[in-house]
């Protein structure tokens, strides 16, 4: 980000991701049940041709707009909440998917809440690590996928390391989790195997 090169390389990882999804759909029936999921770092987010990479690189790779997420962390979407409207409207008229990453960890409203055309919340991490030791963060937890289910939202808690933190999150309606009780990060090989298995 701070070499400016953070877009060219966005796109590049964009692509290859997209690109890795539709080799594995056309390979893996087990893979037409997933998503691809992609960060989009703040200076991607806050650009002007964004979407026009997005839906360039949809075409490119040929891969269904509804088997992309992007996910934008809350702080960068509050940087400037009346733009981020805008551009995720923008984003969300090419169907893909729209997740609002490490929540709970800016200062979003309600009333900001309501307009971002956003399908998940992705609960930070810090909150799933402190709940069997601080009793508070499983109210926390319980709040926030409260308000989320009322705004027809999807919940993802980040982190769940035990059966124990991926069983309270069952009891408290998350809907779903990932963490290295799942799998650690995979290099694309490796990934791609996860896949073939889990057929």
């Amino acid at each position: 980000e701070e070499t400016g090169q953070i877009g060219a390389l966005g796109a590049q990882i964009l692509e290859k991701a997209c690109t890795a999804m539709q080799e594995w759909t056309r390979k893996y029936p087990a893979a037409k049940k997933l998503t691809m999921a992609v960060n989009i770092s703040a200076k991607q987010f806050s650009g002007s041709t964004l979407a026009d990479n997005v839906a360039r690189i949809l075409k490119k790779s040929g891969l269904r707009p509804d088997r992309l997420k992007l996910e934008i962390t809350e702080t960068v979407v509050m940087l400037d909440a009346i733009k981020s409207v805008n551009q995720l409207k923008s984003l969300k008229n090419l169907g893909i998917l729209l997740s609002i990453d490490d929540f709970g960890t800016g200062y979003s409203s309600m009333s900001y809440l309501q307009k971002f055309p956003t399908d998940q919340l992705k609960i930070d991490l810090s909150f799933v690590q402190r709940m069997e030791s601080t009793p508070e963060n499983i109210e926390i937890i319980r709040a926030i996928v409260n308000m989320a289910h009322s705004l027809r939202l999807r919940v993802v808690a980040e982190g769940i390391e035990t059966e124990r933190q991926r069983d309270l999150l069952y009891s408290l309606q998350c809907d779903y989790g990932q963490g290295y009780l799942y799998s650690r990060p995979l290099p694309k090989e490796e990934a791609e195997e996860f896949v073939k298995d889990s057929e």
